[in-house]
Order: structure tokens, then sequence, then C-alpha cells
């Protein structure tokens, strides 16, 4: 289908849900073969998960969840349905945390990332993401290769040679963080070299608009991807450049921070991705990072979800009284209250004192119930503060923190 990778990336809502109720049942079984993830999902009958209210139901896992496991049981916990030596890589990223990997195929789903933009047969990417230990520089081989793109694998650092190499291989696409690109070619200007990259496709960094519009002004197209480690790919930007499209691999699910519930199109919540990747599916895993659904499609003709890009971290977890407040407190708190919509914890200082305030969006008026259910969740006293229901900030945030040192 010209213009797109395949023709999963313009199904219709109909075929997307004929899809999910077999996919996901295929999925859920596949994870319930994997040590971990059966004992996690011993009740569950992967026949019943036919669409996301199902899927819904199903535990969140956590990093911590994982890295706990292999500690235990290493490298990968019990969470991967292959021996280790079955796989062709095995990564180690900070942490540390265990990642496998494949040769087969676009094992991290990057191809598709790379299509949209623009990248293909006659293109060489130089591929400035880490080979050491991290994925990120086999993921972006990956993924050149499914597009049929030849790869310098220059990996980070030594910015000399990297616009040596750019000039010599005639390097057409850069592939790495939003800004490493900025130092090559602020490097080859000051060597006299001209470069031909015309195209970037980034990630693992913050790409500012004055970055990309610094890139364009000099003739070069900037798409930006999210990806991990552990899922691959999950969501990508398209030439619409109108937020990011979920990758047809995962399904991705926005929940209130500190639970497993999915919050409203267009409220900020925490991404939980299930990977429908056989050799290491991942179910509602948590990422810890803050996005929103955004309504409709993309402009550019895609029709998967789209999400608002990255909007901060959701393990908002913070010391105050020298007790630490989490997030899935502030949520227990909630579910005690069936009138209260949404809360939201403020840390901050009155002299030398750290204080607590618990706005909670409620009809009805602060009392000694809320109060006392302050103290039973948040293990310390805090002020209350009832606001209007739909009044707090939708950021995403259940604990602020307006401390300062300084």
């Amino acid at each position: 289908m010209a213009g797109f990778y395949d023709e999963l990336e313009t199904r219709d809502a109909e075929e997307r849900a004929d899809w999910l109720e077999t996919a996901l049942p295929a999925a859920i079984g596949r994870a319930k073969t994997a040590p971990a993830l059966a004992r996690l999902l011993r009740d569950v009958e992967p026949e019943e998960i036919r669409n996301r209210e199902a899927l819904a139901s199903l535990p969140v896992i956590r990093k911590s969840e994982l890295t706990e496991a292999q500690a235990k049981n290493p490298p990968f916990g019990g969470f991967a349905t292959r021996l280790a030596s079955e796989f062709d890589h095995i990564f180690q990223s900070p942490g540390p945390i265990y990642e496998p990997g494949r040769r087969e195929g676009d094992w991290w789903r990057l191809g598709r990332f790379l299509h949209a933009c623009g990248v293909g047969r006659g293109d060489i990417v130089q591929n400035c993401f880490g080979y050491h230990l991290t994925p990120a520089g086999m993921m972006f081989e990956s993924g050149a290769r499914a597009v049929d793109a030849a790869v310098l694998p220059a990996g980070t650092g030594q910015t000399d040679l990297q616009v040596r190499a750019a000039v010599d291989a005639g390097s057409t696409v850069y592939a790495g963080t939003p800004d490493f690109l900025r130092i090559i070619l602020d490097r080859a200007d000051e060597l006299g070299e001209t470069l031909s990259i015309t195209r970037a496709a980034v990630g693992g960094g913050a790409l500012f608009p004055s970055l990309r519009r610094d890139y364009a002004e000099r003739g070069i197209q900037t798409l930006q991807c999210y990806a991990t480690a552990d899922l691959g790919n999950i969501a990508y930007e398209s030439e619409a450049m109108d937020g990011m499209i979920v990758d047809e691999g995962v399904i991705v699910e926005i929940v209130r921070p500190g639970t497993g519930d999915p919050v409203a199109e267009g409220e900020v919540g925490e991404v939980v991705v299930t990977t429908l990747n056989p050799d290491y599916p991942l179910v509602r895993f948590a990422t810890g990072d803050l996005s929103a659904v955004l309504p409709g499609g993309s402009p550019c003709g895609r029709t998967n979800m789209r999400i608002k890009g990255w909007l901060g971290r959701a393990d908002q977890t913070t010391k105050i009284k020298g007790m630490f407040v989490r997030p899935e407190q502030v949520a227990s708190l909630v579910a005690r209250h069936p009138e209260i919509t949404r809360a939201r914890v403020i840390a901050d200082r009155e002299g030398e004192m750290d204080s607590m305030t618990v706005q909670i969006e409620s009809p009805r008026s602060a009392d000694a119930e809320y109060a006392g259910s302050v103290i039973e969740t948040l293990k310390m006293k805090g002020r209350v503060e009832i606001v209007a229901p739909n009044s707090l900030p939708n950021d995403g945030l259940v604990i602020e923190d307006r401390r300062r040192y300084d």
C-alpha cells in the first residue's frame, strides 16, 4: 500500500476490534507459558480476555517486579518463553536489568517507524545508538534491515570520526538521540565538511521544538519514536507530526498512576503496554511514563490510537515528614469514597517543616471522614482541601512536590 508500511496501519475500528478478539487470547495464552507470567495469570482464562475491558482486569506488572524476579532467577526472571541460550542476544540495561533479543524478523518493530521517516532502499543509516550491552543500536539496525537500508554502525561519541564516516560513506539518515546530531552537524561545520543527511530518526531523549526547527532549517526532517528495551517500538511520529501513532505490535492503555484503571480519553496517565511478542510477552507492563490519548486518527491516514508522547514520569513517590507517600496510596484514598473523582497530594514547606495538603475533587464539603481516610491511607496528617470536580490540572500528577531547597 503506497505510503504505508503495510495494510495494518489503515484498519478501521471494526477490523481492529475483530483482530483484538483473537490476538489477545493468543497473547495471554503464550504469556502463560513463561513461568513468572504463569504464576501472575494462573487464574486467568485466555479465551475470556478478548477486548480492552477484559484486559484492564488483569494485574499491572511494574519494572521493580521484573528487577526483583531477575535478581532471583537471572537473566530474565521467568518472563521469557525461551531459554536464555535460545535467544541471539542478551542485553544489560542500567539497573542492571536484562533484555533478550533476536535477529529473526524486525524483532523490536522499528522498521515501521523508519518507513514513516521515509527511510528505505538506497539510504545509509548512520546509527549512533549504543551497541555495547544496551540494545538500542541493534534495535535500530534491525529496523533498518527491515526497510532495506544500509547501516553504518557508528555508536556513540567520537565526533570527528562520526563526521569523517558520514562524509566518506555518504550517510543519508541519522539515527540516535536528538541532541547528538547537533554535535555532529556543528563539528562538520567547523571542519568545513558538508553532510548528506536529510532525515533523522530519533529517540531516547526529548526532541525540543527549537531543535527540530534547527534541523529543518538545515534541510533535515526529524521524527521521533517512543521505544523501550523491554517492549521495542511503542509509538512513533509520521510526517503529519500530530501526536505519536501506537505501533501495531502492542496494545497501549493509559491508566491512573498507582492503579491499573484506564483513564478517559485526553486525561494524562501512566502508559501501560501489552506486547504481542511471543518470545517476551509482557502483559500490562507499566512503563512509568506519562502520556494521554489523542482523539481520532492521524492526518497521515494511519488509524491506530495516538498518544501525545512523553509527558513526564508516573513514579511520583515522595518523602514527606520522613515518610514515603506513593501514588498507589493516593489511589487507595480515592477508592474509599465513591464521590471522589480525583485527589492530589501537595508537599510543601512551612518554615523549616514539611507540610502536606490533600486536594480532593468532591461535591461534598471537608469533614472528619476525609481527614481520617487521609491518615489511614497516607499514614500521616495533612490539610484537606475540597475542590470542584474536574478542577485539578490534567497533568497526570497525583503527588506534587513544591518544596525548594535553594
